[in-house]
């Protein structure tokens, strides 16, 4: 089916709804869109259907904003219910945020796939170090900063964002906790820049991708009805009914969790992510 053999393709399903699964307990439990999951996953997923490297990282990420769109509605809709999102926040990054995945989009329609890999392992690895050994006095304010710097780090959010494959969720977390705002309400904050990003940053990478499907005519993995551009619709599929089904029991669970136990649980699982695509880049 789809030029996969079909004992291929049963465990290819099985994989991306075990996937799935896990992609939307971390969106909830961490906040995020559940693209640092997605993506590595989705990477090695594509690699065994034989998908190029030029094309593979991208592609991944185009997915990842795509399976996001649903997830991160529904883990910000279980944190909003529980009153803990600061919505003054969302409204003053929402302008910004979408023009910075516009900018991401049209890089990358024209980046290697190493920028991507090394955008993430930036931001991941900073992230990590942050939330693993950072301290509390590791503060640049009581209080969020004025509105112009908020705007300029909404804008660069969006656009590390579009490149990551992500909700936005560990940067704004990172963001806000630096400001002096508990772990849990920048979780829940930053469960709403999912929706923000996703849905224009999807749209990009469909028309990013779109010129190079013709570069790889005989990819079945790359090539409609399986892909639009550089978003799997396999992935997509796939994906949404265990990642959205999981998001809410994830958010439960935070709300759960200690401020530090938190904390340590979003620095292991990053520095992993981290980790795996450094590999990936030396190798």
């Amino acid at each position: 089916m789809f030029g996969i053999p079909l004992f291929d393709l049963a465990w290819l399903v099985i994989a991306l709804l075990a996937a799935g699964a896990i992609t939307g307990l971390l969106a909830g439990v961490f906040g995020v869109g559940g693209g640092a999951v997605a993506v590595p996953i989705l990477y090695e997923l594509f690699r065994f259907l034989e998908v190029p490297d030029e094309v593979r990282m991208p592609l991944c990420v185009g997915t990842s904003l795509a399976i996001i769109v649903p997830t991160s509605i529904r883990s910000f809709n279980a944190h909003r219910a529980k009153g803990a999102v600061d919505m003054s926040i969302l409204k003053v990054w929402a302008v910004p945020v979408v023009l910075g995945v516009v900018v991401g989009s049209v890089i990358a329609r024209y980046a290697p796939a190493d920028l991507f890999k090394g955008v993430f392992v930036v931001v991941a690895g900073f992230s990590a170090i942050r939330l693993l050994f950072g301290k509390d006095t590791w503060r640049l304010g009581l209080d969020m900063p004025k509105k112009s710097i908020m705007v300029a780090y909404g804008w660069l959010i969006g656009i590390l964002s579009a490149l990551m494959g992500i909700g936005g969720g560990q940067l704004s977390n990172l963001f806000m906790t630096f400001y002096s705002r508990p772990i849990h309400q920048a979780v829940a904050t930053s469960s709403g820049l999912g929706i923000l990003i996703s849905v224009p940053g999807a749209l990009g990478y469909i028309y990013a991708g779109w010129p190079h499907m013709a570069d790889y005519p005989t990819v079945t993995a790359f090539q409609p009805p399986l892909a639009l551009g550089y978003v799997s619709l396999l992935g997509f599929i796939l994906f949404i009914p265990t990642s959205t089904w999981m998001a809410p029991i994830g958010a439960r669970l935070a709300h759960r969790l200690s401020k530090r136990r938190l904390e340590v649980a979003f620095g292991i699982f990053l520095l992993l992510v981290c980790a795996r695509f450094a590999a990936s880049l030396l190798t």
